[in-house]
């Protein structure tokens, strides 16, 4: 039987609460999606259910590998959210323009977590099942 590592844990409550903000606060969400997409309250409770239910298959291990590309593949669609907030630093004025520049480059940090927290253990063949 396979646990859930400590990273594992780490990874799920940080995506199971990053997807709650969206339905709590969807309001500052929305504010931050680019404004040639439609939709944004949409986009917001979509990606918000998208976190939600990539940290729920992270605490299993039949469905921990699919996880971690499900939410590397959700951090590459809301990364031009990112990208909009340091390109128009002037509509979020309480947000220092350094910082939204500095939180690019922690995108693909978190994407490799993903990735490296949800691989399979090595002897975990049951993993590879679904890959082959």
């Amino acid at each position: 039987m396979t646990t859930i590592g400590w990273s594992q844990r780490l990874l799920a409550v940080f995506f199971m609460a990053a997807g709650a903000l969206h339905f709590l606060r969807p309001r500052m969400y929305e504010e931050i999606v680019p404004d040639y997409m439609p939709a944004h309250h949409e986009l917001v409770l979509v990606s918000g259910a998208a976190e939600i239910a990539g940290a729920v298959m992270v605490v299993f291990p039949r469905t921990r590998r699919i996880a971690g590309l499900w939410l590397a593949a959700t951090l590459v669609l809301v990364f031009p959210a990112n990208v909009h907030m340091a390109l128009h630093p002037d509509r979020y004025p309480s947000i220092a323009p350094a910082l939204l520049w500095a939180r690019l480059p922690l995108q693909p940090l978190v994407i490799w977590w993903a990735l490296r927290a949800t691989r399979p253990a090595r002897g975990d063949l049951h993993t590879y099942r679904t890959e082959t």
